[in-house]
């Protein structure tokens, strides 16, 4: 066996000794970047200022001569109770009742006196007061205007001297792992600082028709709806505005809404006192992997046009159901959702490109956006083998892909309450164990068009189902509208 000297032991030790001093020094810099920030105190320092809570209180009407609670004479309890309802109100309940609540916001004009806030805040508040950090107040003097489906508002102070403000960021910019931070006034513990990333983009929450949010793991509590969500350059990026949370408190999942959406939103409300959005007049539905299929797109990509209302503006630019919008404005269209909010987000009157797909081929129109009414919803949603006639059905009714069908009669309008003004096939029976009745067909649809071709006949979209075969297709698109008006597109496989 050989053996090391001691002298040389000594020797090696030393070396290696000084190689780990030396790969310490080297990788404190990546090791305290794998930590984070040390410290966020210079950044929070400059922001706190602008950070304001918001007090509201609200008379909510109470139940009318509801009676109070009795206790039996001679209870050892009589004469608490006596004493304590006879001094609110001689045993009846009163009528109103003061109801307060706490939110915070941010000063984005200190000479103007304007706060940015949730619409949630403040909604149905008689009177709101903004708490500053060096413990003055100011009491709002005008809602300058709000949004419902942003859950935006936009308050109005007259300060006495400027006020602190802060400025938005770009959200874009933000990418999933980024460091944020969060100011608020959780719980009533008014200039709280949160560190945390953004955990995740674009998400979509079912809270609106333009849900875009940003995640954060920055601790967001009840109190923090309103307030500012800051990058490390001490710009708002995002406004807190949910959480979710089983126990009320911070669990790690909060949501903003992201500054480039917040800050459309906040100059048409400081302009105009109410938003005013594009409009293109579709009804729209997402491009499934079915429906893509269908279709012969590579992937589910773009939002698939239901129907279009008449006299919109895609009507008259030429837009027709059953066209895929891949583009708008020179912006991917990936998801049903984004259409909406790149609409919306669209100046009035101003010509657009877009970008569909109609039947293989793809091409561009040219569309004028018109204005949304903000109490519509034009704009959101914002078989196996081609059959044989079925055995004791009626005449011209044939079996095919899980369904009957039959051409609309009189008798079919009447018994599914079909409009006369429409024109299809009319499904009569769906085989409840078929892929039809998986995507919800039933009797009384009318099919309007089968693989994006006009159908009047069972024959007609039988022939349909055997183009679609002779492509290699699995599935034919079908668009459909019940007795209600109601449009949409569904892809049935055909074996």
């Amino acid at each position: 066996m050989r053996s090391i000297s001691p002298r040389v032991l000594r020797s090696s030790v030393g070396l290696l000794a000084a190689l780990l001093v030396s790969a310490a020094f080297t990788m404190t810099p990546s090791a305290e970047a794998q930590r984070g920030p040390q410290s966020v105190a210079g950044v929070a320092e400059k922001l706190l200022d602008a950070v304001v809570n918001i007090s509201t209180s609200q008379t909510v009407k109470g139940p009318q001569g509801v009676p109070l609670p009795r206790v039996p004479k001679g209870s050892p309890f009589e004469e608490f109770f006596d004493e304590f309802f006879n001094r609110r109100g001689g045993g009846r309940a009163p009528s109103d009742r003061k109801v307060s609540s706490l939110g915070s916001g941010f000063v984005v004009d200190g000479k103007e006196g304007l706060v940015v806030t949730n619409n949630h805040v403040i909604e149905g508040a008689d009177e709101i007061i903004i708490n500053f950090t060096d413990g003055s107040k100011l009491k709002v003097e005008k809602v300058l205007g709000k949004d419902t489906k942003t859950d935006l508002a936009l308050l109005k102070v007259t300060p006495k001297k400027p006020l602190a403000q802060v400025a938005f960021g770009n959200s874009q910019k933000m990418k999933v792992g980024d460091w944020v931070l969060a100011i608020g006034n959780p719980f009533g513990l008014g200039g709280s600082v949160t560190l945390g990333i953004i955990s995740a983009k674009q998400r979509d929450i079912q809270s609106g028709p333009y849900d875009d949010f940003l995640q954060t793991d920055a601790a967001i509590n009840k109190g923090n709806s309103g307030g500012p969500l800051f990058n490390m350059e001490g710009e708002v990026i995002g406004v807190n505005t949910a959480i979710i949370s089983p126990s009320g408190g911070s669990i790690g999942i909060g949501f903003a809404v992201p500054s480039d959406t917040a800050t459309n939103v906040i100059d048409q409300l400081r302009q105009f006192g109410e938003t005013r959005r594009g409009w293109l007049g579709v009804k729209i539905q997402s491009v499934t992997d079915d429906i893509a299929e269908s279709l012969g797109l590579k992937e589910n990509t773009g939002a698939l046009v239901s129907s279009v209302t008449t006299d919109s503006p895609a009507a008259k630019a030429g837009i027709e159901a059953g066209d895929v919008i891949l583009k708008f404005d020179g912006k991917d269209i990936t998801t049903m959702r984004g259409l909406p909010r790149a609409v919306a987000q669209t100046a009035i009157g101003r010509n657009v490109d877009v970008e569909v797909l109609r039947k293989g081929q793809r091409r561009t129109v040219k569309v004028a956006i018109g204005r949304l009414a903000e109490d519509d919803d034009k704009d959101k949603d914002a078989i196996t083998e081609p059959g044989k006639e079925a055995p004791n059905g009626k005449p011209g009714e044939r079996s095919m892909i899980g369904l009957k069908l039959a051409p609309l009669t009189d008798e079919l309008r009447s018994k599914y309450n079909i409009d006369k003004k429409l024109n299809g096939v009319v499904v009569t029976d769906v085989d409840p164990q078929s892929p039809a009745a998986q995507r919800n067909l039933k009797a009384g649809d009318v099919i309007v068009e089968a693989a994006q071709d006009q159908v009047a006949t069972p024959e007609d979209v039988a022939k349909s189902i055997d183009k679609i075969k002779k492509a290699g297709r699995k599935q034919v698109l079908l668009r459909l509208e019940d007795g209600k008006g109601d449009m949409r597109f569904v892809a049935v496989p055909i074996e």
